[in-house]
């Protein structure tokens, strides 16, 4: 359950890669702990579409896989990612609310497969390449067999090491995470790309695991 308030603190906010000491004013608090994708980046759009323009959004998430979730998402949708402050275990989001011409209208990926085509391609050996944006702990306890674990969070800093002329299937756990990463590799000249939905939380193909 989220809850309202506005107060004025001094705190240690992670922005842009330094820790810096800084005043936030806090609209409004999301409570999102325990909660893994998509969710966090729902409750925080509905959330955001009742709040004014300019107001701060505190959003609270256990998931490590919602710093790059929310950061992508506040990209895409014209919003203030703000910063981010990790307390013992919970990630602290800071967005705050863009004003009516500030706003992006939120686009999908448009290329997608089904769980089913992708393990057909598999198992008929087409040369595709499964990448995998899930968080490292997810891909460890199970992932499609041959899949390049590369998290969200990383892919732009990984993209080098990925080749634009061949095909991806991209797969998170719900479709979610991975429409994000396939907007990023089109952005980067990736034309053969695909998102993978459902994705792992209803694979019904060949898994493996790390452990």
């Amino acid at each position: 359950m989220d809850r309202e308030y506005r107060i004025r603190k001094i705190t240690m906010l992670y922005q842009g890669g330094y820790v810096v000491r800084k005043e936030i004013q806090t609209d409004r608090v999301l409570e999102c702990e325990r909660l893994s994708c998509p969710m966090p980046v729902v409750k925080t759009k509905k959330a955001m579409e009742e709040m004014k323009p300019g107001e701060v959004l505190e959003v609270r998430a256990t998931d490590k896989g919602s710093v790059a979730d929310l950061q992508s998402w506040a990209k895409r949708t014209g919003h203030q990612y703000i910063g981010l402050i990790e307390e013992n275990g919970v990630f602290r989001h800071f967005l705050r609310k863009a004003s009516n011409n500030e706003t992006k209208a939120e686009v999908k990926f448009p290329h997608t497969m089904s769980n089913e085509e992708l393990n057909q391609k598999l198992a008929s050996g087409e040369s595709i390449i499964v990448l995998d944006v899930r968080e490292p702990a997810e891909h460890v306890f199970g992932h499609i067999p041959g899949a390049i674990s590369v998290p969200l969070g990383q892919l732009e800093e990984k993209i080098s090491q990925l080749d634009p002329g061949k095909a991806y299937a991209v797969i998170c756990r719900t479709g979610n995470r991975s429409d994000m990463a396939c907007q990023i590799l089109a952005e980067h000249g990736f034309s053969k790309v695909k998102n993978v939905v459902p994705g792992m939380s209803q694979w019904q193909g060949a898994t493996e695991s790390d452990e």
